[in-house]
């Protein structure tokens, strides 16, 4: 039995998505209200997690990434901790890619990597690459199509969310074959500011640096914690870090088995 956890929205959902009709997967969600094969699964609450993981062969982990990194450890501590003592055989955990460890939320993934090394269950750790969707977010056209986000003269190597999504769910329905991989799942493509303005048919004028963009993301009504992990991103990106490089490539292609989607497509999806 593989249970997936997050599946009220996000990535999770996606992966719950390829599950449709199928007796031997579990939803893992805060607020299963009644919905059938879903079970209560909350990390802030660990007491609910003995009996979202009894009789689980395999858990598919979704980073539960939305906090400091010291609720962040916690959250995923206490799910490898119950899902040992519950039996879990494979555990599965969706991670961030290698060339993103110079970003502010780095820390909870290479701890729970970490973890999952010392584990008594078996692993697989999926590194995703930053989804195409949150470059639309950080990098949007004004009304008038100009980015003006300090991606300076970097790019990055985005990921379509429904490719990880579907690559996670190939790994975690059949995983034995998996163990002990760490696969690197970043873009081919990368982007840079030039290629987003050509993809909307707009202008690249680079703003006031990263500074003024801290500025904006504190002004935007942003949790604090999330301050500097935007502004982070940004120079991780302007300074080369996540062009996909520093990476192995292919490894998303391969679990595929097919081309993956292109991500300026997405992104120019998103923010039309």
């Amino acid at each position: 039995m593989l249970l997936i956890t997050g599946v009220s929205g996000g990535l999770g959902g996606l992966v719950a998505g390829h599950a449709a009709g199928r007796d031997d997967v579990l939803l893992g969600t805060r607020s299963p209200d009644g919905r059938p094969a879903a079970r209560r699964v909350d990390f802030d609450d660990p007491g609910s997690l003995p009996g979202a993981f009894a009789g689980v062969d395999t858990l598919l982990l979704v980073s539960a990434g939305y906090g400091e990194d010291d609720v962040v450890t916690a959250r995923h501590g206490a799910a490898i901790d119950a899902a040992e003592r519950a039996g879990v055989r494979h555990i599965v955990y969706t991670s961030l890619s290698g060339d993103g460890d110079h970003l502010p939320y780095a820390l909870p993934h290479r701890w729970t990597e970490r973890r999952l090394r010392a584990s008594t269950a078996a692993w697989t750790v999926l590194r995703n690459g930053l989804y195409a969707e949150l470059l639309a977010a950080l990098a949007a056209p004004d009304a008038d199509g100009r980015i003006t986000a300090p991606l300076g003269g970097g790019a990055l190597a985005a990921v379509a969310r429904a490719d990880l999504a579907e690559a996670a769910f190939r790994v975690a329905v059949d995983p034995a074959p998996h163990t002990g991989r760490v696969y690197e799942l970043v873009g081919e493509v990368p982007l840079g500011g030039a290629d987003l303005a050509a993809a909307v048919s707009g202008t690249y004028e680079p703003g006031d640096g990263l500074a003024a963009a801290r500025a904006a993301v504190a002004a935007s009504g942003a949790a604090p914690f999330q301050v500097p992990m935007l502004t982070g991103t940004y120079s991780a990106i302007a300074h080369g870090f996540l062009d996909g490089t520093g990476v192995p490539r292919g490894h998303l292609r391969g679990l595929l088995g097919r081309e993956p989607r292109p991500a300026v497509d997405v992104y120019a999806r998103a923010v039309g």
